[in-house]
């Protein structure tokens, strides 16, 4: 029996003040500050699932580079790197500097999945894909000195098999918030998501027993879903959210538009489970645009009243917005301000169109020639001081920077941000909570 020394970690990079606005809101200058190395949440399921289905005869360590420094001299016989995007030259660095130390290198995640081959330049091996089954294969292969240079799962974990997040690997690490998914998988077609590269178009649900039984093991009071959406089936989520009535948690979650504007039964239980917030990607404020992009299920005419019902149910509302769509022009971006104001939407995030690889937007855009920009940091959606890495339609690369930019500080002056938060009041200490501290504890 071999005993492997594993290491995972978690790349990160630290934005410079310098690629900020220069008008950024104070609540954004006070996060990147004062909480440049305090984390409320943590950012990494995925690796706790890798770790959930590691045999426990192997040792594991977890590295956040948040908080933690790396150790390149010290003994591991195997280094496991996860990255999106935006984070993947970091990682890179991090799997040559390991590599020169003699140690053998994994790259996953969303990025490594589409682009194994540039990974792969970077690592001794490539895991494609969702990580549980061949993980558990590519352990056996080190043991016997045969590591292959890429894994990938033939099919899907099926969802009575997703694995409980192996929580341990990160207590050192004392979060107010834990993380939990109950579901995998997006049916919806989205040409700029790039959810589906892991987690695919199937929507598994894990059984409501399995999940409730993970939050009640969970010491922390306050929970946030990582599920693309838990509207996607809203007879299996009110199954959820019945059996979560009684346990005392608060929550926030993300749904879609159009369930939530009509399903007032489902927003009824969400509050009594302890729901506080819903995520919902609004995108655009244009239909035409909605229908292109294959977001057509959201209903531009309906979003007043969405946000009028969950605030009727008690809870606040945080709405996703892209800028940039090829409908898109210099006047989109009042029009959206607008729309945000007429909602009454308590936070907002307002992101520039990011094509990531393996996206149905990316390989549109790649074939018309207009990517601009392949280095990776820039693959940051909806992060201040984005550069877009693009060619827009119907405006400059310029214009479409600083007209974002514009909207976020248009959107988070002090004062405003101040009469929504005392608004956010009248839902209950925990609505006022995440609208004050959102962009904070939940980020």
């Amino acid at each position: 029996m071999i005993n492997i020394k594993i290491l995972l970690v978690q790349p990160f990079i630290f934005p410079e003040a310098s690629i900020l606005p220069k008008k950024v809101t104070i609540f954004y200058t006070i996060i990147h500050k004062k909480f440049k190395k305090i984390a409320f949440l943590d950012n990494y399921l995925h690796l706790q699932q890798v770790a959930a289905a590691t045999p426990e005869k192997h040792q594991i360590q977890f590295i956040d580079e948040r908080f933690d420094e790396i150790d390149y001299h010290k003994e591991y016989d195997l280094v496991g790197i996860t990255c999106v995007t935006g984070y993947a030259e970091r990682a890179y660095e991090i799997a040559d500097e390991f590599r020169k130390h003699g140690k053998k290198v994994v790259l996953g995640g969303p990025h490594p999945s589409v682009l194994a081959e540039e990974a792969k330049q970077h690592a001794d091996s490539v895991v494609i894909g969702e990580a549980e089954e061949s993980w558990s294969r590519l352990l056996e292969n080190v043991e016997n000195n045969q590591l292959q240079p890429f894994y990938r799962q033939q099919s899907k974990i099926p969802e009575k098999s997703i694995p409980a997040p192996r929580r341990e690997i990160i207590q050192r690490h004392k979060f107010p918030i834990a993380r939990i998914q109950a579901t995998r998988g997006c049916p919806y077609n989205c040409d700029f998501c790039a959810l589906k590269i892991i987690e695919g178009s199937k929507h598994r649900k894990r059984p409501v027993e399995n999940v409730i039984n993970e939050i009640k093991s969970l010491p922390q009071k306050f929970l946030k879903f990582s599920d693309a959406s838990l509207t996607i089936d809203p007879e299996y989520t009110k199954n959820l959210f019945l059996e979560m009535k009684g346990l005392k948690k608060r929550f926030n979650c993300f749904g879609n538009q159009n369930v939530l504007c009509e399903d007032d039964e489902l927003l009824k239980l969400a509050k009594q489970a302890g729901c506080v917030a819903w995520y919902v990607g609004f995108e655009s404020t244009s239909q035409e645009t909605l229908n292109k992009i294959g977001k057509g299920s959201n209903k531009v005419e309906d979003y007043v009243l969405t946000t009028k019902k969950i605030h009727e149910h008690g809870m606040v509302v945080s709405g996703s917005f892209i800028l940039g769509f090829d409908g898109d022009t210099t006047s989109t971006f009042n029009e959206t301000l607008k729309m945000m104001e007429k909602m009454e939407i308590d936070l907002a995030e307002i992101n520039i169109l990011t094509p990531f690889p393996g996206t149905p937007l990316f390989k549109r855009l790649e074939k018309e020639g207009r990517i601009t920009n392949k280095v990776w940091f820039n693959y940051r959606e909806g992060q201040p001081g984005t550069v877009p890495v693009f060619k827009p339609k119907n405006m400059t690369v310029e214009e479409l920077q600083r007209q974002s930019d514009m909207l976020f500080n248009q959107w988070y002056p002090f004062r405003k941000s101040v009469k929504r938060m005392s608004k956010s009041m009248c839902y209950g200490f925990y609505p006022f909570l995440f609208t004050a501290l959102g962009p904070v504890l939940f980020a």
